[in-house]
């Protein structure tokens, strides 16, 4: 489960909820088929599609030292209808 990073919630994302879609931070090493599997394992669902993509890369800089930020893979999950991923603890 170290593959996916954590849920990603915005403005655009909460919209994408709506049609029963989830998008997620995952490394980048990591594709498709391995995030369909690990999703549908630990959520107990079932995922019609995933579309992914690469985040451009940000630079940083600490001091006089340049270089770059972590950069991940975010995949969107289109679940079948009736699943849901509870993005909350209810605790």
């Amino acid at each position: 489960m170290d593959q996916i990073k954590y849920p990603i919630l915005t403005e655009k994302t909460i919209g994408l909820l709506e049609k029963n879609q989830y998008s997620f931070n995952v490394d980048i090493n990591s594709n498709k088929t391995e995030i369909k599997k690990w999703i549908e394992l630990f959520f107990k669902v079932q995922v019609v599609s995933i579309n992914s993509h690469r985040l451009p890369k940000k630079k940083k800089r600490v001091g006089i030292v340049k270089g770059y930020a972590v950069q991940y893979k975010r995949m969107i999950i289109k679940l079948k209808s009736g699943y849901s991923i509870p993005l909350f603890s209810s605790k």
